[in-house]
């Protein structure tokens, strides 16, 4: 793991989200007439991009998923950004990756304004030079599209640059662009999930991803 340029995703890499995003879905649900006690039924939405996740887990038409989505922010931006812990040893992580000179952004597909607001919080901004991740109308929701961009703004070269995610759509993002990916198993995707995508790295714990990464 060479690469001079680490792309980390958030939700299920850097921090543990759970509370926050599933009481603001469960939120969201009441509002359009859904009860949902169970909130662990509702873990599936950690990870993918929102409006498709309504759509598929719910089947709702693109303008009921937008209603959703909406009904889920205005939980989520005031008190389900704060839900949130950063899992123990990130921060370690990362001073180590700095120390050997590498530079970190962040990928999300959860709203930049958002994910920077709780990088902030939780004290992690300053790790990273960019915080990247998608707009609030939708646009660069899809991993693919959201590396391609911060590709190309940073005038980062592939080879150079790896990513770090917890669920497919990480490392799909990542091999559509050229890059290696990383997938961590302690985040929110299965091991069958990860392994299908055929990343260059798994890891199973955060520690074993620290050791690596002073290893090479």
């Amino acid at each position: 793991m060479h690469q001079h340029n680490i792309l980390f995703d958030l939700d299920g890499t850097l921090t543990d989200p759970r509370e926050g995003i599933t009481r603001s879905i469960q939120y969201a649900l009441a509002n359009l007439g859904i009860d949902e006690p169970d909130l662990t039924r509702l873990e599936h939405f950690i990870g993918p991009p929102l409006l498709q996740a309504f759509m598929q887990f719910y089947g709702f038409d693109e303008a009921k998923a937008w209603q959703a989505v909406n009904f889920y922010r205005e939980r989520f931006k005031v008190t389900g950004l704060y839900e949130n812990r950063v899992f123990e040893g990130v921060n370690e992580l990362l001073e180590g990756l700095q120390g050997q000179g590498r530079t970190l952004y962040i990928a999300t597909s959860k709203p930049w304004e958002f994910a920077r607001e709780i990088a902030r919080h939780f004290d992690f901004a300053r790790h990273f030079k960019v915080i990247y991740g998608s707009e609030l109308d939708g646009t660069r929701t899809n991993k693919v599209e959201l590396i391609a961009h911060l590709l190309e703004q940073e005038q980062l070269d592939p080879a150079q640059t790896l990513m770090i995610g917890d669920r497919k759509h990480d490392l799909i993002g990542a091999r559509s662009n050229g890059l290696e990916a990383v997938a961590v198993g302690y985040g929110f995707g299965s091991h069958e999930e990860l392994t299908a995508q055929q990343p260059a790295y798994h890891f199973q714990t955060l520690d074993e991803l620290h050791r690596a990464f002073m290893q090479s």
